[in-house]
């Protein structure tokens, strides 16, 4: 019999909060957690996370401010064209050291290993401002605030779906595992990065495949 992925389960709980080099950009977050009762599972292959309002305290908006920069932002969940999305504005600046906007949810997929289930990568719908933006994950690998794994993708004023595997995020530090380990993940932040530019990226869900 096919296996299909148990349906995601928003979690009231909290992140138990780590040392500040390791937890920076995750603590206090509520979770997105795997759940695993077989009654719940979906009828599909993805593990699916709409950017609804009801899910809105699940996301924290972050910003280089917190090292010092001086870029800025705000996360908006909004209707865009009759559809419940997570918008994210700003202007992303490289002085004083910085360099990012995000937003950012913490995650448990620990469960994942009892399902039997292998999960491949990451699908994306977003629209924007013809800018490329960037999916990191942080593991329990990434224990300092400068490592992540990250993947890019590049927007346009329609919606669109991006269809990121695991095999094509890379370290930052470029440190073992190569790739995240899904069950390893703790957390998932959408992030304009890199260089002097004006934001603006709507994301109406993430699935996990």
């Amino acid at each position: 019999m096919e296996k299909h992925p148990p349906s995601p389960r928003f979690a009231a709980s909290r992140m138990p909060r780590r040392k500040a080099a390791s937890g920076m950009f995750a603590a206090g977050l509520a979770l997105l957690t795997l759940g695993h009762d077989p009654s719940a599972a979906q009828a599909s292959d993805a593990l699916t996370f709409p950017m609804t309002e009801d899910n809105a305290r699940y996301w924290r908006f972050l910003s280089d401010r917190v090292m010092g920069g001086v870029s800025d932002g705000r996360l908006e969940f909004v209707t865009i064209d009759g559809r419940p999305a997570a918008r994210m504005t700003g202007d992303v600046s490289t002085a004083n050291n910085g360099g990012f906007i995000q937003f950012r949810a913490g995650v448990d997929f620990s469960r994942i290993v009892t399902t039997g289930i292998s999960l491949t990568g990451i699908r994306i719908r977003a629209r924007g401002n013809d800018q490329t933006y960037y999916i990191h994950l942080r593991t329990r690998d990434t224990r300092r605030p400068w490592h992540y794994y990250s993947a890019a993708f590049t927007v346009n004023g329609n919606w669109q779906q991006h269809t990121l595997p695991f095999s094509g995020f890379t370290h930052s530090a470029g440190h073992t595992p190569p790739t995240p380990a899904v069950d390893q993940l703790t957390s998932i932040g959408i992030v304009a990065y890199g260089r002097d530019h004006a934001a603006d990226i709507a994301v109406s869900d993430i699935s996990f495949y």
